[in-house]
């Protein structure tokens, strides 16, 4: 399989098979009824299942994923049927998820009047995390960039990202990769726009000081992340 660096926001077609090194320890495959990760170096992919079912057969057992469902599945596991893409972090270990389908709209509010759903929450501050995008019909989104690569998939609506490269087309099924730094824009003046994206990395999340346990658990009436004695034992 084809290893591959981009510097600017490039698009693939939903038939091709890619492996794409975005920043050095992330990458995403598209895969087309088979698929196998055997290798036993610590790493985690994040998953969207395109149209039909799947298989995931992993250590802990077999699950049946229907159209739309997302999973997290660290190390060695199988894919069987239908085709999807992976977005795959090297050297991070994460936990067995499986979740879905993708709802209609996200959860949380997004600039220019989109909203974003954290479809797979990054487990310690720091830690990858897997997203959903969802733009209204006849949104301009204000241009922008990002710290680190993002890699996507549209799943459903059309629509294009700008760049200072050109103006790339949007359609179900097309992945895309966007360096970090890289100034763009995503449109849809005739169709909402629905898509999956990896984060490689994050500034939120839990963390050993401020985590719901400890902030929730209470002691002599006050918060224990407030406690270095009982954070530091």
């Amino acid at each position: 399989m084809n290893m591959r660096q981009f510097q600017t926001f490039s698009s693939f077609d939903p038939t091709t098979l890619a492996i794409v090194d975005g920043s050095g320890t992330s990458q995403f495959e598209i895969w087309n009824g088979e698929y196998c990760n055997d290798e036993s170096e610590a790493r985690t992919s994040f998953g969207y299942v395109g149209k039909g079912g799947v298989e995931l057969r992993t250590p802990q057992g077999k699950f049946n994923l229907r159209e739309g469902m997302y999973f997290g599945a660290p190390s060695q596991f199988s894919l069987h049927g239908t085709a999807g893409i992976l977005f795959t972090k090297k050297g991070f270990t994460g936990v067995l998820t499986i979740a879905g389908p993708v709802e209609e709209l996200g959860r949380l509010k997004y600039i220019d009047g989109c909203s974003d759903s954290v479809l797979i929450q990054p487990l310690v501050k720091g830690d990858p995390c897997f997203n959903f995008l969802s733009l209204p019909q006849g949104i301009d989104q204000t241009a922008h960039t990002h710290p680190t690569v993002r890699l996507g998939q549209i799943i459903s609506g059309e629509g294009y990202c700008e760049t200072s490269s050109g103006q790339f087309p949007l359609r179900p099924g097309v992945s895309f990769v966007l360096p970090p730094d890289e100034i763009h824009s995503f449109h849809t003046p005739a169709s909402s726009l629905r898509l999956v994206v990896f984060h490689p990395d994050t500034d939120t999340g839990p963390s050993h000081d401020d985590h719901p346990m400890l902030n929730r658990t209470i002691v002599n009436g006050k918060s224990a992340a407030t406690l270095d004695e009982i954070r530091t034992r």
